[in-house]
């Protein structure tokens, strides 16, 4: 109850600024940017989702992890787990808390299996993003741990960012996407927009389909 609310307290909000902003631009006969720099970072798609296959390679980069690892990336991702990947930053108050949010929901509707998907939300903003900075984002979200964060070097974020094909250029300018790897091997499913727990967890069709055996 507590994420659907949020949920439609955010949408609703992002979707009151954009309608007004765009009424006061048409009136006036202008194009304008709105004065919170959050309404650009949330203005994908509102209240849909679209999902593609992608043939996405892992890059080769080392990042930091949350309890201060420092860890190759292919490497933590090849242990032969599904995996979950959002892209983050703790400073930001619209679309990463709702995805965050999202992930903690998945987290708990895995209940006894959560061990089995590997959960990874990478910092875009990794030059204010400590790993300090991210067990303390973590617990906001009670992240078990097999949901882990990682920072690194700009350069190292915008290269997964890349990768991933998330890379705007800016913080503020990136759009909602989640990328499920079902299994070692498998193509990525890119999910852009607000993904639910529910979306997600249909991508897992192992977990799923040993769920609706019991």
């Amino acid at each position: 109850m507590q994420l659907t609310r949020l949920r439609g307290q955010l949408i609703g909000a992002m979707a009151f600024t954009i309608l007004v902003t765009g009424a006061a631009s048409a009136s006036a006969g202008v194009v304008e940017v709105a004065a919170d720099e959050h309404v650009h970072h949330s203005a994908a798609p509102i209240a849909s989702t679209n999902r593609t296959a992608m043939a996405y390679v892992v890059p080769d980069v080392s990042l930091v992890r949350q309890d201060g690892t420092q860890v190759k990336l292919r490497e933590e991702l090849s242990d032969d787990r599904p995996v979950v990947l959002a892209f983050i930053f703790t400073s930001c108050n619209t679309v990463c808390p709702l995805t965050s949010h999202t992930l903690s929901e998945l987290q708990t509707r895995l209940g006894s299996e959560r061990a089995s998907v590997h959960l990874v939300s990478v910092t875009i903003d990794p030059e204010q993003d400590t790993p300090a900075r991210l067990r303390a984002y973590a617990k906001t979200f009670n992240a078990g741990p097999e949901w882990q964060y990682y920072t690194g070097t700009r350069e190292a974020s915008e290269a997964v960012q890349r990768a991933f094909d998330v890379y705007r250029g800016a913080k503020m300018d990136h759009s909602p996407a989640t990328l499920v790897r079902p299994a070692p091997g498998a193509p990525w499913v890119r999910i852009g927009g607000f993904a639910t727990a529910d979306q997600l967890y249909a991508e897992l069709p192992n977990l799923a389909t040993l769920h609706a055996a019991r």
